[in-house]
């Protein structure tokens, strides 16, 4: 089968031709139909953000329909359409039993520790193979599996509440999901923040208030919108110092900061003047889990969630076309989300 491989950090994704992998026990084979192109493929690419042992088959936002089925499960799932969590756990260890799969002590993520869905063909464990109500397509099951997810996990782990405050910087497909969710979840204002006006304009049709970076300082913006308070929540969700910063200094006293992006570069931060004379509080956001995925998948069945905004480009499967796309994720220029569709 076509499989699309990270062969060499630093390098373009190449096409190659591989075995069609086989179902162990406990497993399903899913032929995927919709695979998205993230942000952190790119930074996996780069080498940013470390991987598993190469060549390595990337794509961790994955949709399709189960092929073939291992023993010890239901010959009936058969022929099920499903969306796929990327994390793949134990579910024995001391971290998957306190609900904290995402620190699973043998935890392997498809597309970054193992291979995933840039491909005709994944194998993944039954239990990763959530079943995709018929009202959600393939593509937008897809996204779910990762942004909307991440951006759920982000405000759960913020402990936002209704009628709070929230800032969202960066508006890609992780943050048209965060502007979406806190609405939904009773925000009494979002503030999206980008440099990208296009972006900002669709955040804004989903009832986000838009604050152009470009267009000067957006902390002092978003201060001036709340009477000098500041937001209870802030998500960072670029992985730059500068959002990061933007992020912790446009917070309200108590308020919660909560880091999702992927980055590199250390952040400066004065301590006593920005996060303990104010209370503040700076969280780190990793992943999301199982149980988020099946809550989404019911939101968008039952309309408080809009993924038709956030897949903003569909294209086939071409391993050209995925690198040119990666490329403008490097450089920040990029559609809120693409995604690789396959016909069956």
């Amino acid at each position: 089968m076509h499989a699309f491989q990270l062969d060499k950090i630093g390098a373009h994704i190449v096409a190659r031709d591989v075995a069609a992998p086989t179902p162990e026990r406990g497993d399903v084979v899913v032929a995927v139909r919709a695979a998205g192109i993230c942000h952190s493929d790119a930074h996996y690419r780069s080498g940013d953000s470390p991987t598993g042992e190469l060549p390595l088959t990337l794509g961790h936002e994955v949709a399709g329909v189960i092929t073939a089925v291992g023993e010890d499960v239901p010959a009936q799932r058969v022929g099920e359409r499903v969306s796929l969590h990327y994390l793949v756990t134990c579910g024995r260890c001391y971290y998957c039993r306190h609900g904290l799969e995402q620190f699973c002590e043998s935890g392997a993520m498809i597309g970054k520790h193992r291979d995933g869905g840039f491909a005709e063909q994944i194998a993944v464990p039954e239990r990763n193979a959530l079943r995709l109500p018929d009202s959600v397509s393939f593509e937008h099951a897809a996204v779910l599996m990762c942004s909307a997810a991440t951006a759920l996990h982000a405000l759960r782990k913020a402990r936002f509440a209704a009628n709070e405050r929230v800032a969202v910087f960066g508006v890609g497909g992780l943050g048209m999901a965060a502007v979406q969710l806190a609405r939904a979840m009773g925000a009494m204002e979002v503030f999206a923040v980008d440099l990208d006006a296009e972006k900002l304009r669709a955040a804004e049709r989903y009832g986000a208030i838009g604050v152009d970076a470009s267009r000067g300082d957006a902390v002092r913006t978003v201060m001036e919108r709340t009477a000098g308070r500041g937001v209870d929540v802030a998500l960072e969700l670029v992985g730059r110092p500068e959002t990061v910063r933007s992020a912790l200094l446009s917070l309200a006293p108590t308020g919660r900061a909560a880091v999702a992006g992927i980055g590199d570069d250390p952040v400066s931060i004065h301590a006593y003047r920005e996060v303990t004379g104010t209370e503040a509080e700076i969280i780190g956001v990793s992943d999301h889990q199982r149980e988020e995925l099946e809550l989404l998948l019911e939101m968008v069945e039952r309309g408080r969630l809009d993924i038709g905004g956030i897949v903003t480009e569909r294209i086939p499967f071409d391993v050209t076309a995925l690198n040119e796309r990666l490329d403008r994720l490097d450089i920040y220029h990029s559609p809120v989300r693409s995604v690789m569709t396959r016909e069956a």
